[in-house]
């Protein structure tokens, strides 16, 4: 059986991690978040998954699956909750309708589903203080579509987006000191929001300016507020060792994204489903853990096929480790 880890056992184990990660841990970082009761673990299924009928039933109703659908989906596959993405609901980025929200809310209920989260884009590292302001109103007001479907927290990023390729692009060169200042101040914006109406941002690795446990921690410290928390994207630590990573910043996440691959390609290597439980044990994490499954570059992906095949490989995963 794994035990809850206290702030104390954990600081100790840290001498296995890399230098550079145990380091990240004696240098003011935050205490994990405290939990009784052992470890809890829920299934869900992020709505990305999904993305290509998703899109398509956005531009055809008569074509691919709507977020009912992809509820229905879960349902019959024994999830726990689902991951409504903000993307796929209707006139999105605008909020969309009360009576949208309140049927989804609805359906899920009578399906036995929790709304694990939801999610927005957004671009906090841009020199254009105005696209970053119009990042904070974005996730603000997600964060009142969340309150109203009873999700516990909403996805930012603290990554460039497109156009640009990465936050040097977006920044304009500027300094990581100067780039992680401006979206730590958003991320106070947002997560001051979401205290008012009990939601909590939950910020993901994506690979670009957090794509290290360590800088994960360091923006964390940074915002410093309690309804802004970790979100762990299980497939964006672009490390040699992404388990480190994940191992160091489990004992904060408030949600996770788990993903097919450590770095969200098939050339990387196939996450280690049993280990990673290990480590989200050992954390004593209690919550949602969310699968996303992604096409990356397979003309033969099916999100019929691939979800349920990922779903047996991390139930499977869960019983051995139990």
């Amino acid at each position: 059986m794994s035990t809850p880890l206290t702030r104390r056992h954990f600081l100790a184990t840290s001498v296995a991690l890399p230098v550079g990660l145990a380091g990240a841990l004696s240098l003011g970082a935050a205490a994990p978040t405290i939990r009784t009761g052992g470890p809890r673990l829920k299934l869900s299924l992020n709505a990305f998954s999904f993305l290509e009928l998703l899109n398509a039933n956005a531009k055809d109703a008569s074509q691919g699956v709507d977020l009912f659908k992809v509820c229905d989906f879960c349902a019959e596959h024994g999830f726990d909750g689902v991951d409504v993405t903000g993307y796929f609901f209707p006139g999105y980025p605008g909020v969309p309708t009360d009576d949208y929200i309140y049927r989804l809310k609805r359906h899920a209920f009578n399906l036995g589903l929790g709304l694990s989260g939801t999610g927005v884009r957004n671009d906090f590292t841009t020199a254009d203080a105005a696209v970053r302001a119009a990042g904070v109103q974005r996730v603000k007001n997600w964060i009142e579509v969340a309150a109203k479907l009873g999700a516990p927290c909403v996805r930012a990023f603290a990554d460039s987006q497109p156009p640009f390729r990465n936050w040097q692009q977006a920044s304009g060169n500027a300094t990581r000191e100067t780039v992680e200042g401006w979206v730590a101040e958003a991320l106070q914006e947002c997560a001051e929001h979401g205290e008012k109406f009990g939601v909590i941002v939950a910020v993901q690795n994506h690979g670009d300016f957090i794509s290290t446990g360590p800088e994960h921690l360091s923006l964390h410290r940074r915002v410093n507020h309690a309804w802004c928390a970790p979100l762990v994207d299980t497939g964006k630590y672009l490390t040699a060792d992404p388990y480190a990573d994940i191992a160091l910043v489990a004992p904060l996440a408030v949600n996770w994204q788990v993903k097919e691959t450590l770095q969200s390609t098939m050339t990387s290597p196939r996450i280690d489903l049993p280990r990673l439980l290990n480590v989200i044990r050992q954390s004593g994490y209690r919550g949602y853990l969310p699968i996303e499954t992604l096409r990356m570059g397979r003309m033969d992906y099916d999100s019929f096929k691939e979800i349920p095949r990922m779903l047996a490989e991390l139930r499977a995963a869960i019983e051995a480790t139990a």
